[in-house]
């Protein structure tokens, strides 16, 4: 029995009614990014099975989040799949009844649309990748569209990636798993050489402190600068490497270990892992 057969309101599907599937992190970050702009609390649903995440939910951002599956995501215009990918299966059986006629937005790595259309009975899905800067309003999220969603389903969708940061469209599916790669992972990377300056910081003197805080601030100042600046990054790198410098050993070291090419290689085994993951 399909959401058709309910009556009254819950049959009223309307797009400012969002459901979500799942209330971790990522889906905190959407939640309180549609509070704060203005999005009624009372439009929002959230299916979560665990007790403390919807106690969590309810006491930052006044959402009602539920246990399970019911006539309320009926009346959901957009219903959002934030489980790990690996639970989606499980998640979307007994939801499929009252979301297929909604618009499928999913921050699931991996999780192809065929396999969404097949579990949700949904042909309008967009994918997303957002990353966990999302948590601060810094983030970036890539998303595809399946043809079937409209421009003003595309448009709702960037809407409520907006106020967790930047959003970037890309034209095929398997985009995604190159965005994947980069950003959806990226923050990991800017820790782990973020963990190396400290470690470097430690051996020549400077307190666990100093090193973290002028790490932190030079990798946020660089980018904030990038971001700022016409030139690329390469020009922007010579500009502080003079020939003979401090800066000019640093490099040359790193070139001599192949960092570079060590960190692409890495890149290209995460794109490649979001494949086998896309692949079941």
């Amino acid at each position: 029995m399909g959401p058709a057969a309910y009556t009254g309101r819950m049959n009223e599907r309307t797009p400012a009614r969002v459901a979500f599937v799942g209330g971790g992190n990522m889906a905190g970050a959407l939640i309180g990014g549609l509070v704060r702009s203005g999005h009624d609390a009372a439009d929002l649903v959230v299916v979560e099975p665990a007790e403390a995440q919807r106690e969590r939910l309810a006491r930052e951002f006044g959402v009602r989040a539920q246990p399970a599956a019911d006539e309320r995501l009926a009346g959901c215009g957009t219903v959002v799949w934030a489980v790990k990918p690996q639970l989606f299966a499980e998640a979307a059986a007994p939801c499929a009844r009252f979301v297929g006629g909604a618009l499928q937005l999913s921050v699931m790595a991996g999780v192809r649309c065929a396999t969404i259309a097949a579990a949700s009975g949904g042909a309008r899905i967009v994918r997303s990748m957002p990353n966990t800067p999302a948590l601060i309003g810094q983030g970036i999220a890539g998303l595809y569209a399946e043809p079937a969603v409209s421009e003003a389903e595309r448009a709702a969708a960037a809407a409520l990636f907006a106020p967790t940061g930047q959003v970037l469209w890309v034209a095929r599916e398997a985009d995604l798993d190159a965005v994947t790669a980069l950003s959806g992972s990226g923050p990991a990377y800017v820790f782990y050489f973020l963990e190396a300056m400290m470690q470097a910081a430690a051996e020549m003197g400077l307190s666990p402190e100093q090193g973290r805080a002028l790490g932190q601030a030079t990798f946020a100042g660089a980018a904030a600068l990038a971001m700022r600046s016409e030139l690329s990054p390469g020009a922007l790198r010579e500009q502080v490497t003079s020939k003979g410098g401090t800066t000019h050993a640093a490099i040359t070291s790193l070139e001599a270990d192949g960092v570079k090419a060590a960190f692409v290689k890495a890149l290209h085994a995460a794109r490649a892992r979001a494949e086998e993951l896309g692949r079941g």
